[in-house]
Formats: structure tokens, C-alpha cells, sequence
């Protein structure tokens, strides 16, 4: 079963999530939070076992906002995933947010269906970037100056690279390379390996550092 912490100030909006998590059979809804303060604090007093898998946590938050909160939240319990589910596509939130390591990032124009598909991505090691705001993360991975450490990765691993970029999971990547499934994993295992990360989001913060997209294209 995979715990799920909700931090979003509009009590509305948490029961339009709560409706949408409460049948699913893998997921279960622990907490809910209106503030992050309050949200950091039972966090850091809670035991291991009893932290959340995952973290839906909103932007726009009184008091401490979410960037703020993400910085705090994965700096004492980084094994927490944070998905930011918010109505800001300003593309400083989006390449911040994920600079800082959230695991995902997702509008609240999302569908019911696809927070859920967004919380199981991410369990799976898989990033969840809406659609919608992917292309910031592209315009600013490719921003970078290119610099020799790219040539650390093959050009099938860039290619890869720049679809987990554009929030694309390992089924989708697949289908647009015409490769198979198991292929796309080796494939990411051997970026995570040389890029000294565990998980997409990772990779991709890395390759923001670096700037080894400037490779593609």
C-alpha cells in the first residue's frame, strides 16, 4: 500500500483528491495538511515507519510556500516523494521545483485518473511532469552551456535522457524509439549508473547541472 501525504490550503480541492484516492486498492490517503509548517512538523516527529510514500504538496501555501517546504521535506526525510500538484505553470516554479528534486510535477487541470497514474509513476521510479509544462524543463536543460562531461552518455542514453526530460515513462519512451521495454530499462539503469543518481527526476536535476541535452539534435 503506498502512503500518501496531501498538502493543499483549499479544503475543496483536498476532498476533489481525497474522492479520487479513496478506492483506489494501492493507494491510501494518510494525512492531510493546510499548511506546510504544520505538515513539516508531524513529518519530522513521525517515526519511519509511519512517513508518507509520497507527498502531494500545493505551491501556493500560506505561510511557507511550497518551494520553500519542498527544500525542507526532502532535506530531512529524503526517502519521501514529493509530487507538486498545483495551478502554477510559471516555468521557474516547474524547473525549480524539480532543480530542488521534487519526483514530479503536475497542474491541477489534471484529471482524477492521472494523480493516481502520477503517484504510481513515481513509486516506480518513473518522473510525472505534466505535459503542459515539460518543455520548460527542456528549454532549460538545453540552456545549459554544453561542457565535455557530456560525453559520459551514448547517444541512445541522450535520447533517452530527453524523453524522461519531457515526462515520459519507460512504456512511452519504448514506443517513440521503436525499442523494447527491457532495452529502455537497461538504458536508464546505465544513466542512473554514470550519472551517480537513483531515480528520473535525479537524472534529470543532473542533466540541468551539466547541460548534456545540448548534445541532441
Amino acid at each position: 500500500m503506498i502512503n500518501v501525504m496531501l498538502v493543499e490550503d483549499n479544503p475543496e480541492y483536498r476532498e476533489v483528491v481525497r474522492i479520487a484516492l479513496e478506492d483506489h486498492p494501492n493507494i491510501f490517503l494518510a494525512s492531510q495538511f493546510g499548511t506546510a509548517e504544520i505538515a513539516i512538523r508531524t513529518l519530522v516527529s513521525a517515526d519511519a515507519r509511519s512517513r508518507p510514500d509520497v507527498i502531494l504538496l500545493d505551491l501556493r501555501l500560506p505561510g511557507m510556500d511550497g518551494l520553500a517546504a519542498l527544500k525542507k521535506i526532502l532535506t530531512n526525510i529524503p526517502e519521501s516523494k514529493v509530487i507538486i500538484l498545483t495551478q502554477s505553470d510559471k516555468p521557474q516554479d516547474v524547473v525549480r521545483a524539480i532543480t530542488l528534486g521534487a519526483a514530479g510535477y503536475l497542474l491541477k487541470t489534471v484529471t482524477l485518473d492521472e494523480i493516481t497514474e502520477g503517484i504510481l509513476a513515481v513509486m516506480r521510479g518513473d518522473a510525472t511532469i505534466d505535459k503542459s509544462v515539460a518543455k520548460y524543463l527542456l528549454d532549460a536543460l538545453r540552456s545549459n552551456r554544453q561542457t565535455a562531461d557530456n560525453e559520459i552518455l551514448t547517444q541512445r542514453e541522450l535520447e533517452v535522457l530527453g524523453l524522461l526530460a519531457q515526462g515520459l515513462v519507460k512504456k512511452e519512451i519504448a514506443n517513440q524509439l521503436g525499442i523494447r521495454y527491457a532495452t529502455v530499462d537497461t538504458h536508464i539503469a546505465h544513466i542512473y549508473e554514470k550519472l551517480g543518481v537513483s531515480n528520473a527526476p535525479g537524472a534529470v536535476h543532473q542533466a540541468h547541472q551539466l547541460g548534456l541535452l545540448n548534445q541532441q539534435g
